[in-house]
Protein backbone atom coordinates (compact mmCIF):
# COMPACT_ATOMS: atom_id res chain seq x y z
CA UNK A 1 0.00 0.00 0.00
CA UNK A 2 1.61 3.24 -1.16
CA UNK A 3 -1.01 5.56 0.36
CA UNK A 4 -2.90 4.99 3.59
CA UNK A 5 -5.53 7.62 2.79
CA UNK A 6 -6.74 8.88 -0.58
CA UNK A 7 -8.85 12.01 -0.88
CA UNK A 8 -10.76 12.33 -4.16
CA UNK A 9 -12.22 15.80 -4.79
CA UNK A 10 -14.72 16.09 -7.65
CA UNK A 11 -15.21 19.64 -8.93
CA UNK A 12 -18.69 19.09 -10.28
CA UNK A 13 -18.84 20.19 -13.96
CA UNK A 14 -15.39 21.81 -14.18
CA UNK A 15 -14.40 20.42 -17.59
CA UNK A 16 -11.33 21.51 -19.54
CA UNK A 17 -12.37 21.25 -23.18
CA UNK A 18 -14.46 19.41 -25.72
CA UNK A 19 -14.11 15.66 -26.17
CA UNK A 20 -13.44 13.96 -29.50
CA UNK A 21 -17.13 13.01 -29.62
CA UNK A 22 -18.49 16.41 -28.48
CA UNK A 23 -20.17 16.98 -31.84
CA UNK A 24 -22.46 14.01 -31.14
CA UNK A 25 -23.73 15.89 -28.09
CA UNK A 26 -23.96 19.30 -29.76
CA UNK A 27 -21.09 20.48 -27.56
CA UNK A 28 -18.26 21.15 -29.98
CA UNK A 29 -16.34 24.20 -28.78
CA UNK A 30 -17.27 23.79 -25.11
CA UNK A 31 -14.55 24.50 -22.54
CA UNK A 32 -15.75 25.29 -19.03
CA UNK A 33 -12.46 26.26 -17.38
CA UNK A 34 -10.94 27.75 -20.53
CA UNK A 35 -13.82 30.08 -21.31
CA UNK A 36 -14.21 31.20 -17.70
CA UNK A 37 -10.49 31.98 -17.56
CA UNK A 38 -10.66 33.90 -20.86
CA UNK A 39 -13.53 36.08 -19.68
CA UNK A 40 -12.59 36.55 -16.02
CA UNK A 41 -8.79 36.18 -15.93
CA UNK A 42 -8.85 33.83 -12.96
CA UNK A 43 -6.53 34.56 -10.03
CA UNK A 44 -5.79 31.05 -8.80
CA UNK A 45 -2.09 30.93 -7.86
CA UNK A 46 -2.41 27.84 -5.67
CA UNK A 47 -4.28 25.76 -8.25
CA UNK A 48 -1.85 27.01 -10.88
CA UNK A 49 1.10 25.64 -8.89
CA UNK A 50 -0.33 22.12 -9.04
CA UNK A 51 -0.92 22.21 -12.80
CA UNK A 52 -4.62 23.04 -12.93
CA UNK A 53 -4.37 25.58 -15.75
CA UNK A 54 -1.86 23.41 -17.61
CA UNK A 55 -4.61 20.85 -18.19
CA UNK A 56 -6.27 23.27 -20.62
CA UNK A 57 -3.62 22.79 -23.30
CA UNK A 58 -1.59 19.99 -21.69
CA UNK A 59 1.41 22.30 -21.59
CA UNK A 60 4.68 20.91 -20.27
CA UNK A 61 5.48 22.53 -16.90
CA UNK A 62 8.75 21.59 -15.25
CA UNK A 63 8.02 23.67 -12.15
CA UNK A 64 4.71 22.04 -11.30
CA UNK A 65 4.13 20.71 -7.77
CA UNK A 66 1.87 17.78 -8.70
CA UNK A 67 1.24 15.28 -11.46
CA UNK A 68 -1.36 16.56 -13.91
CA UNK A 69 -3.24 15.35 -16.98
CA UNK A 70 -6.74 15.12 -18.45
CA UNK A 71 -9.21 12.22 -18.55
CA UNK A 72 -11.57 11.45 -21.43
CA UNK A 73 -15.09 10.09 -20.86
CA UNK A 74 -16.23 6.82 -22.41
CA UNK A 75 -19.62 6.43 -20.73
CA UNK A 76 -22.64 7.29 -22.85
CA UNK A 77 -23.96 10.21 -20.81
CA UNK A 78 -22.64 13.58 -19.72
CA UNK A 79 -24.43 13.59 -16.36
CA UNK A 80 -23.10 13.31 -12.82
CA UNK A 81 -24.08 9.66 -12.40
CA UNK A 82 -22.31 8.52 -15.56
CA UNK A 83 -19.24 10.58 -14.70
CA UNK A 84 -18.94 9.27 -11.16
CA UNK A 85 -19.78 5.72 -12.25
CA UNK A 86 -16.98 5.76 -14.83
CA UNK A 87 -14.57 7.25 -12.30
CA UNK A 88 -15.23 4.26 -10.04
CA UNK A 89 -14.89 1.69 -12.82
CA UNK A 90 -18.48 1.25 -13.99
CA UNK A 91 -19.10 1.15 -17.73
CA UNK A 92 -22.53 2.48 -18.74
CA UNK A 93 -23.72 2.56 -22.34
CA UNK A 94 -27.13 4.10 -21.63
CA UNK A 95 -27.38 7.82 -20.76
CA UNK A 96 -29.85 9.00 -18.16
CA UNK A 97 -32.69 11.11 -19.49
CA UNK A 98 -32.90 14.89 -19.14
CA UNK A 99 -36.05 16.96 -19.59
CA UNK A 100 -34.88 20.56 -19.89
CA UNK A 101 -38.12 21.63 -21.60
CA UNK A 102 -40.34 19.96 -19.02
CA UNK A 103 -41.58 16.44 -18.45
CA UNK A 104 -43.95 14.79 -20.94
CA UNK A 105 -47.66 14.52 -20.29
CA UNK A 106 -47.41 10.78 -19.64
CA UNK A 107 -45.02 11.23 -16.70
CA UNK A 108 -47.10 14.01 -15.15
CA UNK A 109 -50.30 11.99 -15.51
CA UNK A 110 -48.58 9.01 -13.92
CA UNK A 111 -47.42 11.13 -10.97
CA UNK A 112 -50.92 12.55 -10.46
CA UNK A 113 -52.45 9.08 -10.54
CA UNK A 114 -49.79 7.67 -8.22
CA UNK A 115 -49.98 10.45 -5.63
CA UNK A 116 -53.52 11.75 -6.03
CA UNK A 117 -52.09 15.28 -6.18
CA UNK A 118 -52.26 17.93 -8.89
CA UNK A 119 -48.98 18.88 -10.60
CA UNK A 120 -47.80 22.46 -11.05
CA UNK A 121 -44.52 23.88 -12.32
CA UNK A 122 -43.01 21.43 -14.83
CA UNK A 123 -40.08 23.65 -15.78
CA UNK A 124 -36.32 23.91 -15.41
CA UNK A 125 -35.05 25.72 -12.30
CA UNK A 126 -31.71 25.78 -10.48
CA UNK A 127 -32.51 27.88 -7.42
CA UNK A 128 -35.39 28.59 -5.06
CA UNK A 129 -37.23 30.89 -7.49
CA UNK A 130 -39.72 28.16 -8.28
CA UNK A 131 -40.96 27.97 -4.69
CA UNK A 132 -41.10 31.77 -4.48
CA UNK A 133 -43.24 31.74 -7.63
CA UNK A 134 -45.46 28.75 -6.86
CA UNK A 135 -45.12 28.24 -3.11
CA UNK A 136 -48.34 30.02 -2.13
CA UNK A 137 -50.35 28.16 -4.77
CA UNK A 138 -48.85 24.84 -3.70
CA UNK A 139 -49.58 25.45 -0.03
CA UNK A 140 -53.15 26.55 -0.75
CA UNK A 141 -54.12 23.60 -2.94
CA UNK A 142 -51.83 20.84 -1.70
CA UNK A 143 -50.39 20.30 -5.16
CA UNK A 144 -46.89 19.13 -6.03
CA UNK A 145 -44.31 21.42 -7.63
CA UNK A 146 -42.48 19.25 -10.17
CA UNK A 147 -39.35 20.58 -11.87
CA UNK A 148 -35.84 19.67 -13.01
CA UNK A 149 -32.42 21.28 -12.59
CA UNK A 150 -31.39 20.44 -16.19
CA UNK A 151 -29.41 17.56 -14.74
CA UNK A 152 -30.93 14.08 -14.94
CA UNK A 153 -33.36 14.61 -12.10
CA UNK A 154 -37.02 15.05 -11.24
CA UNK A 155 -37.53 17.26 -8.19
CA UNK A 156 -40.72 17.48 -6.15
CA UNK A 157 -41.31 20.40 -3.80
CA UNK A 158 -44.06 20.90 -1.22
CA UNK A 159 -44.57 23.06 1.87
CA UNK A 160 -44.21 21.03 5.05
CA UNK A 161 -47.54 22.37 6.37
CA UNK A 162 -49.52 21.23 3.33
CA UNK A 163 -47.79 17.89 2.76
CA UNK A 164 -45.87 16.33 5.67
CA UNK A 165 -42.23 15.64 4.91
CA UNK A 166 -42.63 11.89 5.47
CA UNK A 167 -45.52 11.85 2.99
CA UNK A 168 -43.48 13.76 0.40
CA UNK A 169 -40.72 11.18 0.79
CA UNK A 170 -43.26 8.40 0.22
CA UNK A 171 -44.52 10.12 -2.92
CA UNK A 172 -40.99 10.44 -4.29
CA UNK A 173 -40.28 6.78 -3.60
CA UNK A 174 -43.33 5.88 -5.70
CA UNK A 175 -42.29 8.34 -8.43
CA UNK A 176 -38.83 6.71 -8.44
CA UNK A 177 -40.47 3.38 -9.28
CA UNK A 178 -42.56 5.08 -11.97
CA UNK A 179 -39.53 6.62 -13.67
CA UNK A 180 -37.58 3.39 -14.04
CA UNK A 181 -39.06 2.99 -17.52
CA UNK A 182 -36.21 3.42 -20.01
CA UNK A 183 -37.70 6.44 -21.79
CA UNK A 184 -38.36 8.18 -18.45
CA UNK A 185 -35.23 7.06 -16.58
CA UNK A 186 -33.84 10.03 -14.70
CA UNK A 187 -30.84 9.59 -12.47
CA UNK A 188 -32.50 10.90 -9.32
CA UNK A 189 -35.92 11.75 -7.95
CA UNK A 190 -35.46 14.39 -5.24
CA UNK A 191 -37.87 15.35 -2.46
CA UNK A 192 -37.55 19.08 -1.70
CA UNK A 193 -39.71 20.11 1.28
CA UNK A 194 -39.82 23.81 2.08
CA UNK A 195 -41.09 26.09 4.81
CA UNK A 196 -41.78 29.78 5.43
CA UNK A 197 -44.36 32.26 4.19
CA UNK A 198 -45.04 34.12 0.95
CA UNK A 199 -41.96 35.99 -0.23
CA UNK A 200 -39.73 34.11 2.20
CA UNK A 201 -40.00 30.42 1.38
CA UNK A 202 -36.91 28.33 2.11
CA UNK A 203 -35.94 24.79 1.25
CA UNK A 204 -35.41 22.54 4.27
CA UNK A 205 -32.05 21.18 3.20
CA UNK A 206 -31.80 18.74 6.10
CA UNK A 207 -35.01 17.03 4.97
CA UNK A 208 -34.11 16.74 1.29
CA UNK A 209 -34.05 13.12 0.20
CA UNK A 210 -32.65 11.71 -3.04
CA UNK A 211 -33.95 8.53 -4.61
CA UNK A 212 -31.26 7.42 -7.04
CA UNK A 213 -30.75 4.31 -9.13
CA UNK A 214 -28.49 1.59 -7.80
CA UNK A 215 -25.25 1.41 -9.78
CA UNK A 216 -25.65 -1.21 -12.52
CA UNK A 217 -22.50 -3.11 -11.54
CA UNK A 218 -19.94 -3.35 -8.76
CA UNK A 219 -17.74 -0.28 -8.27
CA UNK A 220 -14.34 0.33 -6.73
CA UNK A 221 -16.21 1.63 -3.68
CA UNK A 222 -17.79 -1.81 -3.22
CA UNK A 223 -14.39 -3.49 -3.59
CA UNK A 224 -12.90 -1.25 -0.90
CA UNK A 225 -15.79 -1.87 1.47
CA UNK A 226 -15.57 -5.64 0.96
CA UNK A 227 -11.97 -5.51 2.20
CA UNK A 228 -12.99 -3.45 5.26
CA UNK A 229 -11.48 -0.15 4.15
CA UNK A 230 -13.21 3.09 5.07
CA UNK A 231 -15.21 4.67 2.26
CA UNK A 232 -16.37 8.17 3.20
CA UNK A 233 -18.75 10.16 0.99
CA UNK A 234 -19.10 13.92 1.46
CA UNK A 235 -21.81 15.95 -0.28
CA UNK A 236 -23.90 14.20 -2.92
CA UNK A 237 -21.57 11.20 -3.28
CA UNK A 238 -23.93 9.01 -1.25
CA UNK A 239 -26.89 10.09 -3.39
CA UNK A 240 -25.05 9.35 -6.64
CA UNK A 241 -24.20 5.79 -5.59
CA UNK A 242 -27.51 5.35 -3.70
CA UNK A 243 -25.54 4.50 -0.57
CA UNK A 244 -23.83 1.54 -2.18
CA UNK A 245 -20.18 1.04 -1.26
CA UNK A 246 -20.11 3.81 1.36
CA UNK A 247 -19.85 3.29 5.11
CA UNK A 248 -19.73 6.90 6.31
CA UNK A 249 -22.11 9.52 4.92
CA UNK A 250 -21.48 13.22 5.51
CA UNK A 251 -23.99 15.71 4.14
CA UNK A 252 -22.99 19.12 2.80
CA UNK A 253 -25.20 21.70 1.10
CA UNK A 254 -22.48 23.96 -0.37
CA UNK A 255 -18.87 23.98 -1.50
CA UNK A 256 -17.82 25.76 1.68
CA UNK A 257 -19.55 23.23 3.91
CA UNK A 258 -18.15 20.30 1.91
CA UNK A 259 -14.59 21.63 2.24
CA UNK A 260 -15.08 22.22 5.97
CA UNK A 261 -16.29 18.62 6.36
CA UNK A 262 -13.34 17.42 4.30
CA UNK A 263 -10.77 19.23 6.43
CA UNK A 264 -12.46 17.84 9.56
CA UNK A 265 -12.10 14.29 8.18
CA UNK A 266 -8.45 14.96 7.32
CA UNK A 267 -7.81 15.37 11.04
CA UNK A 268 -9.12 11.83 11.70
CA UNK A 269 -7.19 8.60 11.51
CA UNK A 270 -8.52 6.11 8.94
CA UNK A 271 -7.39 3.89 6.11
CA UNK A 272 -9.24 4.11 2.82
CA UNK A 273 -10.95 6.60 0.54
CA UNK A 274 -12.69 9.91 1.22
CA UNK A 275 -14.63 11.18 -1.81
CA UNK A 276 -16.10 14.68 -1.86
CA UNK A 277 -18.24 16.44 -4.47
CA UNK A 278 -18.25 20.24 -4.76
CA UNK A 279 -21.64 20.74 -6.39
CA UNK A 280 -21.97 24.55 -6.41
CA UNK A 281 -19.95 24.84 -9.62
CA UNK A 282 -22.62 22.88 -11.45
CA UNK A 283 -25.89 23.65 -9.71
CA UNK A 284 -25.41 27.33 -8.87
CA UNK A 285 -23.28 28.57 -11.76
CA UNK A 286 -23.04 26.11 -14.65
CA UNK A 287 -26.73 25.46 -15.22
CA UNK A 288 -27.62 29.11 -14.62
CA UNK A 289 -24.86 30.28 -17.00
CA UNK A 290 -23.39 32.53 -14.33
CA UNK A 291 -19.85 33.10 -15.60
CA UNK A 292 -18.78 35.51 -12.86
CA UNK A 293 -20.28 33.33 -10.13
CA UNK A 294 -18.46 30.29 -11.46
CA UNK A 295 -15.18 32.21 -11.61
CA UNK A 296 -15.67 33.44 -8.04
CA UNK A 297 -16.29 29.87 -6.85
CA UNK A 298 -13.05 28.67 -8.48
CA UNK A 299 -11.10 31.50 -6.84
CA UNK A 300 -12.71 30.66 -3.48
CA UNK A 301 -11.55 27.07 -3.89
CA UNK A 302 -8.04 28.33 -4.63
CA UNK A 303 -7.95 30.04 -1.22
CA UNK A 304 -8.73 26.70 0.44
CA UNK A 305 -6.13 24.68 -1.46
CA UNK A 306 -3.17 25.51 0.88
CA UNK A 307 -5.29 24.51 3.89
CA UNK A 308 -6.12 21.16 2.27
CA UNK A 309 -2.53 20.49 1.16
CA UNK A 310 -1.12 21.36 4.57
CA UNK A 311 -3.43 18.82 6.23
CA UNK A 312 -2.17 15.97 4.08
CA UNK A 313 0.05 13.46 5.85
CA UNK A 314 3.07 11.84 4.23
CA UNK A 315 1.09 8.71 3.34
CA UNK A 316 -1.84 10.64 1.81
CA UNK A 317 -2.78 11.20 -1.83
CA UNK A 318 -5.05 14.00 -3.06
CA UNK A 319 -6.74 13.62 -6.45
CA UNK A 320 -8.66 16.56 -7.93
CA UNK A 321 -10.88 15.95 -10.94
CA UNK A 322 -14.37 16.60 -12.39
CA UNK A 323 -17.27 14.50 -13.67
CA UNK A 324 -18.31 16.39 -16.85
CA UNK A 325 -18.44 19.96 -18.16
CA UNK A 326 -21.03 22.72 -17.84
CA UNK A 327 -19.66 25.66 -19.80
CA UNK A 328 -21.44 28.84 -18.56
CA UNK A 329 -20.60 30.60 -21.83
CA UNK A 330 -22.38 27.92 -23.87
CA UNK A 331 -25.91 27.91 -25.28
CA UNK A 332 -28.72 26.31 -23.26
CA UNK A 333 -28.36 25.23 -19.66
CA UNK A 334 -27.33 21.59 -19.99
CA UNK A 335 -24.04 19.86 -19.22
CA UNK A 336 -21.32 19.89 -21.87
CA UNK A 337 -19.34 16.88 -23.11
CA UNK A 338 -15.80 17.64 -21.97
CA UNK A 339 -12.57 16.10 -20.82
CA UNK A 340 -11.79 16.67 -17.16
CA UNK A 341 -8.65 17.71 -15.27
CA UNK A 342 -6.77 15.20 -13.13
CA UNK A 343 -4.37 16.47 -10.47
CA UNK A 344 -2.48 14.04 -8.21
CA UNK A 345 -0.65 15.52 -5.22
CA UNK A 346 1.39 13.98 -2.45
CA UNK A 347 3.97 15.53 -0.17
CA UNK A 348 6.27 12.61 -1.05
CA UNK A 349 6.28 13.08 -4.82
CA UNK A 350 9.70 13.93 -6.25
CA UNK A 351 9.02 13.67 -9.98
CA UNK A 352 5.99 15.89 -10.56
CA UNK A 353 5.13 16.30 -14.24
CA UNK A 354 2.54 16.02 -16.97
CA UNK A 355 1.17 12.50 -17.48
CA UNK A 356 -0.24 11.12 -20.75
CA UNK A 357 -3.97 11.72 -21.11
CA UNK A 358 -6.22 9.10 -19.51
CA UNK A 359 -8.37 7.32 -22.08
CA UNK A 360 -11.11 6.96 -19.47
CA UNK A 361 -12.07 8.47 -16.11
CA UNK A 362 -11.78 4.89 -14.79
CA UNK A 363 -7.98 5.22 -14.54
CA UNK A 364 -8.70 7.08 -11.31
CA UNK A 365 -10.68 4.21 -9.81
CA UNK A 366 -8.19 1.64 -11.07
CA UNK A 367 -5.32 3.53 -9.41
CA UNK A 368 -7.24 3.68 -6.11
CA UNK A 369 -8.06 -0.03 -6.29
CA UNK A 370 -4.45 -0.90 -7.09
CA UNK A 371 -3.21 1.15 -4.13
CA UNK A 372 -5.38 -0.78 -1.67
CA UNK A 373 -4.80 -4.12 -3.42
CA UNK A 374 -8.49 -4.78 -4.08
CA UNK A 375 -10.01 -6.18 -7.27
CA UNK A 376 -9.40 -3.93 -10.25
CA UNK A 377 -12.42 -2.63 -12.19
CA UNK A 378 -13.14 -4.02 -15.69
CA UNK A 379 -12.27 -0.64 -17.22
CA UNK A 380 -9.40 1.72 -16.53
CA UNK A 381 -5.67 1.36 -16.06
CA UNK A 382 -3.79 2.00 -12.84
CA UNK A 383 -0.97 4.52 -12.96
CA UNK A 384 0.10 3.87 -9.37
CA UNK A 385 3.59 2.73 -10.35
CA UNK A 386 4.16 5.96 -12.30
CA UNK A 387 3.70 8.10 -9.19
CA UNK A 388 7.12 8.68 -7.65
Amino acid sequence: MKFKRIFLMVLDSLGVGETSDALNFGDNGANTLGHINEQCDLFIPNLKKIGFLDTLNMNENDKVEAYYTIAKPINAGKDSLNGHYEMMGIKSDIPFQTFNSGFPYEILTGIEQTTGRMIIGNKCCNDDSIIQELGERQASYGSLIVYTSADSDLQVAAHEDSIPIATLHQYCEKIRALTLKEEWRVGRVIARPFTGTKGNYKFIHTSRKDFAIKPPTKSVLDSLLEESYNVIGIGKINDIFDGQGINKIIKASSNAEAINKLTDIMDKSFTGLCMVNLSDFDSLYGHTRDIEGYARAIEELDVDIPIILNKLELEDLLIITADHGNDPTFQGNDHTRENVPVILYSRNFKNNKRLPAFETFANIGATIADNFNVSLPPIGKSILNELE
